[in-house]
């Protein structure tokens, strides 16, 4: 899902944007991430973000740092995104699609009327609002092997023509996107500095993964 409006840099993004924390949720630059919408407070935030630019940032919550079930503490990097599709259910719900813009660092969490939490940003990553740099350095071969080894040792199934046909770009976003990791590993696919760094963080983390299962003779990942 494309969007209709073009990003050139940080200038270009609010400095205070709404916040959606939501754990293993993983929303990159140009990636497209469906949510369905039906607490109070984000159907509010959701509302509001259809008023003004669309933008809704998307952050996990840090398990590692003290919080509380409805105000957990949030990791320092997400990513904003547009909204780019949206339908109503008729049960009061909305179903979504956000299309990453770019990553931002949260600078300090701000006092707010709205029940959505809302935060003060910048945006650190010029690469993020350029399509497909870096991706001449990304090793494909290395995240297309390694892509097979993850079916094979969970018996799935790919289809390859449109793997290969793929932008890199695309290809590695979508399955770090996709991919099966607790939180801490998606951010560090979040806060590698570059595609190639992304890359090289889903390569690692899939390849200790699949060693890990072996060696416990356990069940496949899932």
């Amino acid at each position: 899902m494309g969007s209709n409006v073009t990003y050139r840099g940080p200038n270009d993004l609010p400095s205070v944007i709404p916040v959606f924390p939501l754990a293993d949720a993983l929303l990159l630059p140009r990636g497209s991430m469906p949510l369905n919408i039906f607490e109070p407070r984000y159907l509010a935030l959701i509302d509001d973000a259809l008023k003004g630019g669309r933008l809704v940032g998307m952050i996990q919550p840090d398990p590692s740092r003290s919080g509380s079930p409805t105000r957990p503490a949030l990791y320092s990097v997400g990513c904003v995104g547009r909204i780019t599709q949206l339908s109503e259910t008729g049960d009061g719900r909305y179903l979504i699609s956000l299309t990453g813009v770019a990553r931002f660092r949260l600078l300090e969490e701000i006092a707010v009327v709205t029940p959505y939490r809302q935060c003060r940003v910048e945006y650190p990553f010029p690469c993020d609002f350029v399509a497909g740099q870096g991706a001449d350095a990304v090793d494909r071969d290395a995240v297309l092997e390694t892509l097979a080894d993850f079916l094979s040792a969970n018996d799935l199934k790919a289809d390859w023509q449109d793997i290969d046909k793929a932008p890199t770009e695309l290809l590695v976003n979508a399955l770090c996107m996709m991919s099966p990791f607790d939180a801490a590993e998606k951010q560090a696919m979040l806060e590698a500095p570059d595609l190639p760094g992304r890359a090289e963080v889903l390569v690692a983390a899939t390849r200790f993964a699949i060693a890990d299962n072996d060696d416990d003779g356990d069940t496949p990942l899932q």
